[in-house]
């Protein structure tokens, strides 16, 4: 007897063509946490548990490549507990957390220790990433072997206030990008980049702050697409020197994405992801919710908004990902008035699957594609795949089950993050759909509007088979 049986659902992947009503109708099987096979509909099979979802839509697990809980050191953040919890109810399977954090986890001691936290309190698998620090071999090697999913540098030096939560995050010169370049090639990691160049930020955030402009403009005109589009193609150039992968975050700008497409074009080893906000918002919207929409980089107009859009479709951006950030509606109203005060980011675990798979009803995207950039395309950059990323046996019963049949208004009310009261972008945004169901190793955590999961249900998520 198999353990599960999720009976007359609808298998997309990133392989098919169509439309739903071309896709199969099978019985999928779980037993240990694996997917043990994919029966056609009337298969006979004897199950301890039978999921009977209808038509329901059933995925490979999305994974989220680029997530902040921020952690323990800030008693009334968002931590393990409450933004795994959350991203189990936004059909996330498995999260990558930065390793932005308190402190910064650019040693082996800080990364076992967050391990140990998140082993504790997930409800959701969680992959850690670490931080390079300053070059540093030893501590580099020690935190690939211990597990590190891939490794995390900004251009942009640390916020007033926050240096310890950046120690070893941040690099100050292109030098000291090849120099942890160079030994992070040794440990076969990926290296993700925040790509902003800081001496253009601090000519236009000088700039921007004498302006006459109303305060909400401010943070765009601080941060215009040349900002990130110089520390791209500066990044694009390193990584074709020296033959080593990296991986460009929260891609915003049409410009940035040409010397994506040129650095590819003349072999750079170079992935890069979007996130929903920019896929979805202009930066018009920040007249109206001003501080809750600064993030870095910006969102910006439409015309960078339809690239992205392009971008996707053509495969230059890979994945698409939240860089969830749970920030208190305290900590954002510090921005209030003086948008640059405010903490960058914003929540996006409970809306991002649900807004791509919108988009794919609307035929935007495909469906196959959604399946690419949540799930496949994610665990192939980081050495997970096939065990992350598909639905073939063998492969860990990770599974995202999305209801498409009927509307959806998101309502920051009932979000499970800490930070949901700071959700000004998706509250109140109408989905085709929503979420029904998340399963992580086998065991259903979320089901129809409620967490069904404990922590400790998620596992430490390591590269390799």
């Amino acid at each position: 007897m198999i353990d599960l049986a999720i009976v007359n659902g609808v298998i997309i992947s990133s392989t098919d063509s169509g439309d739903a009503s071309h896709l199969p109708r099978m019985t999928v099987l779980v037993h240990n946490g694996k997917i043990e096979g994919l029966l056609q509909p009337h298969a006979p099979f004897d199950a301890a548990q039978v999921l009977e979802i209808d038509g329901m839509f059933v995925m490979p697990g999305v994974i989220d490549i680029h997530f902040h809980s921020k952690g323990d050191a800030f008693e009334n953040r968002g931590n393990f507990l409450s933004e795994t919890k959350a991203a189990a109810a936004g059909g996330i399977t498995t999260v990558f957390e930065m390793p932005i954090s308190k402190p910064a986890t650019s040693t082996l001691e800080v990364w076992e220790r967050r391990r140990e936290v998140a082993e504790r309190e997930a409800y959701v698998n969680v992959a850690l990433y670490a931080a390079p620090g300053h070059c540093d071999a030893d501590e580099i090697k020690a935190m690939a072997e211990a597990g590190a999913i891939g490794f995390k540098l900004l251009l942009t030096k640390s916020p007033p206030g926050r240096e310890a939560e950046f120690l070893g995050v941040t690099a100050s010169n292109l030098a000291e990008v090849v120099q942890a370049l160079e030994l992070i090639r040794e440990t076969g990691r990926r290296c993700v980049f925040h790509a902003e160049d800081q001496p253009l930020l601090d000519l236009y955030t000088a700039r921007s702050l004498m302006s006459q402009n109303p305060d909400y403009k401010r943070h765009r005109l601080s941060r215009p697409s040349i900002v990130e589009s110089t520390a791209v193609a500066a990044l694009v150039a390193v990584a074709r020197a020296l033959n080593t992968p990296i991986h460009i975050a929260h891609v915003s700008s049409h410009a940035a994405i040409e010397w994506i497409r040129a650095g590819r074009e003349l072999g750079a080893p170079v992935s890069s992801e979007t996130c929903p906000h920019y896929l979805f918002f202009t930066d018009d919207v920040l007249e109206e919710i001003g501080a809750y929409g600064r993030i870095n980089p910006p969102m910006r107009g439409k015309e960078d908004q339809e690239a992205l859009w392009q971008a996707l479709k053509t495969g230059v951006i890979d994945v698409v990902a939240t860089d969830h950030a749970p920030f208190t509606v305290d900590e954002k109203e510090e921005g209030h008035g003086r948008i640059l005060n405010a903490p960058p980011g914003h929540p996006g675990v409970e809306a991002m699957v649900s807004m791509i798979m919108t988009a794919a009803l609307e035929s935007r995207i495909t469906l196959s594609q959604v399946v690419e950039l949540l799930s496949t395309r994610p665990a192939q950059l980081f050495d997970l795949f096939p065990r992350k990323g598909s639905l073939q046996p063998g492969a860990d019963a990770d599974i995202t089950i999305y209801d498409p049949r009927t509307k959806h208004q998101i309502d920051r009310r009932t979000w499970r993050s800490r930070a949901a009261g700071s959700n000004y972008l998706y509250h109140g945004v109408s989905t085709s759909g929503r979420v029904y169901a998340t399963l992580v190793s086998g065991k259903v955590v979320y089901q129809d509007g409620e967490i069904v999961g404990q922590p400790g249900d998620g596992r430490i998520v390591r590269p390799g088979t």
